[in-house]
C-alpha cells in the first residue's frame, strides 16, 4: 500500500487524469442507471407477486383480428360482474376523477384535488397505510355512503394536520365524513391507474365508487368506445366503453390458473348472451408484467443508460492506456525489485492495488458527479424527474463499479509490466 501511494504521488498529473477519466464515466453511467433503477422498481415489494390485472375483450366483431390484445380497461357492466363474482382473494374496481374541495377553514380557498373512486378492498389489497382512522367497508359501497379517505397532504391543507376523523369535508358541493387519513403512500410507478400518468402523485381523496356514480362526479382518464358508444366525462353504465381499472389478489398459482379459466368462462358466457361478439380473449398479467407490457419505463431512459455504459467503457479503455504507460515507464524500478527477490505475483498485486486506489478516488469523485447529474435530471419537466435520487443500494453500486472497473482496467497493464524479463530491465537501467 505504501509503495502504491508513493507511486501515485510521484506522477500526480497522470494520476489525476486517470481518476478524472474514471470519475466522468462513473458519474455518467451511474446517473442513468440510478434513474433506470428507480423507474423500473417494484412499487409494492412483497405484494406485487400476488396482484393481477384481468383483461377481457367486449368489443364488436367488425375489426376483429385473431391474437389481438384485449382492451386495457373494463366496462361498467364487466367491472361490476367481475367484482360481484368474488372469485379472487380480494378485488377492487376503480377509476380516477377530480373534485372541487371547499374548505371551511379560514384562509384556505376552494381548489381542485385529484380523486380516486374505488371499492372497499382497494386499501387492504394494496397495503395502503393509515395514520388515522380506517377504510370504508363493503356495506358503505352498497349504501353509497358519503365517506372519504384523504391523504396526509390534503389533511394538512384543509384541516391543519392532526386527527381529522369524523370531520366533514365538502366535495363538489356535497358533505362527506372523513373516516381515514393515509400515512406514507407514494407507490411508484402509479401502477393501479396508468391512464393518469405512469409516475403521477397519489390522489388526495378516495371515495366509494358507487357514491361517485350516485353524485355523477366527473371521470378523468382514458375512455375507449366502439360501435355507438358515447364516451364523455361520465360514460353511461350501459355504453360500449371501457373506462375502469380492475385488480385482483390471488395468493397461489392454483388460484391464478382458476381465475384465468374463470375469465375464459365468463367471456364465453357473455358471448352466448350476445354482449361479446368475439371469441374469448383474456389476459391475466401480474403487476410487474403489467408494467412491462405498458412500457412504463420510457424508451429514452433505457437508451441513455446504454449510451452511458458505452461512455464508461470508453473511459475504461482510456484508463487502461494511461495505466499501461505509467507501469511500463517504471520497468527499471520493477526490474530492480525483481532482482532483489520480489516475485512476479507481488509486483502484480502492488500494481493492482495502485489501480484499486485510483478506482476508490474515482468512485468518490464519480459520486459527486452522479449527484450533480441526478440534480440536473430533477430539473427536467418529466413526471419521473422528482424520483431521481440515490438510494443506499445505488450508493454502494457506485463504489463497486468504480473499484471493479479500475481493477479490470489495471489487470492487463499490470500483467504486461510483470512479463518483461528483469535482465532486460536492468540492462536498460
Amino acid at each position: 500500500m505504501r509503495l502504491a501511494l508513493r507511486a501515485l504521488r510521484n506522477s500526480p498529473v497522470l494520476t489525476a487524469l486517470m481518476v478524472l477519466a474514471l470519475a466522468v464515466g462513473i458519474g455518467a453511467s451511474m446517473t442513468m442507471l440510478t434513474v433506470l433503477h428507480v423507474l423500473s422498481g417494484d412499487p409494492l415489494p412483497g405484494r406485487s407477486a400476488h396482484l393481477y390485472y384481468p383483461q377481457v375483450d367486449p368489443r364488436d366483431a367488425l375489426s376483429y383480428r385473431p391474437g389481438e390484445e384485449p382492451m386495457g380497461q373494463v366496462t361498467w357492466i364487466d367491472g361490476m360482474n367481475l367484482l360481484e363474482a368474488h372469485r379472487a382473494d380480494r378485488q377492487a374496481l376503480m377509476t380516477g376523477g377530480s373534485v372541487a374541495v371547499q374548505p371551511t377553514r379560514n384562509g384556505v380557498d376552494p381548489f381542485f384535488e385529484e380523486a380516486l373512486y374505488t371499492t372497499a378492498e382497494f386499501f387492504p389489497m394494496f397495503g395502503v397505510p393509515f395514520r388515522y382512522g380506517h377504510a370504508w367497508g363493503a356495506a358503505d359501497d352498497s349504501s353509497r355512503a358519503r365517506v372519504a379517505v384523504i391523504s396526509a397532504a390534503l389533511n394538512r391543507r384543509v384541516f391543519g394536520g392532526g386527527d381529522s376523523v369524523g370531520k366533514l369535508l365538502r366535495l363538489d358541493g356535497a358533505a362527506f365524513r372523513v373516516i381515514g387519513v393515509l400515512g406514507d403512500w407514494h407507490p411508484n410507478p402509479h401502477f393501479y391507474d396508468l391512464n393518469v400518468g405512469s409516475y403521477a402523485e397519489p390522489e388526495g381523496v378516495y371515495l366509494p365508487l358507487s357514491t361517485s356514480q350516485d353524485l355523477k362526479m366527473d371521470h378523468e382518464g382514458s375512455v375507449d368506445c366502439w360501435g355507438n358508444g358515447g364516451g364523455g366525462t361520465r360514460p353511461a353504465h350501459t355504453a360500449p366503453c371501457v373506462w375502469l381499472q380492475f385488480w385482483v389478489q390471488l395468493d397461489s398459482p392454483a388460484k391464478v390458473a382458476a381465475y384465468r379459466q374463470f375469465l375464459v368462462n365468463y367471456s364465453a358466457q357473455q358471448k352466448s348472451l350476445g354482449r361479446f361478439q368475439r371469441p374469448p380473449n383474456v389476459r391475466l398479467r401480474s403487476l410487474m408484467q403489467w408494467l412491462s407490457y405498458n412500457q412504463v419505463v420510457p424508451d429514452d431512459v433505457r437508451m441513455q443508460a446504454w449510451l452511458a455504459l458505452g461512455f464508461l467503457l470508453v473511459c475504461l479503455v482510456n484508463t487502461v492506456g494511461l495505466l499501461l504507460a505509467k507501469f511500463l515507464r517504471r520497468s527499471s524500478e520493477i526490474g530492480v525489485r525483481r532482482a532483489l527477490g520480489a516475485s512476479r505475483r507481488a509486483i502484480f498485486m502492488q500494481l493492482l492495488i495502485e489501480s484499486g486506489l485510483v478506482g476508490l478516488a474515482g468512485g468518490v469523485l464519480g459520486l459527486l458527479l452522479t449527484s450533480l447529474g441526478l440534480w440536473a435530471v430533477r430539473q427536467q419537466p418529466s413526471d419521473y424527474a422528482k424520483l431521481a435520487s440515490l438510494d443506499p443500494a445505488m450508493l454502494l453500486a457506485t463504489f463497486v463499479l468504480a473499484l471493479l472497473g479500475s481493477l479490470l482496467a489495471g489487470a492487463l497493464p499490470a500483467w504486461r509490466a510483470c512479463l518483461i524479463p528483469p535482465a532486460l530491465q536492468l540492462k536498460a537501467q
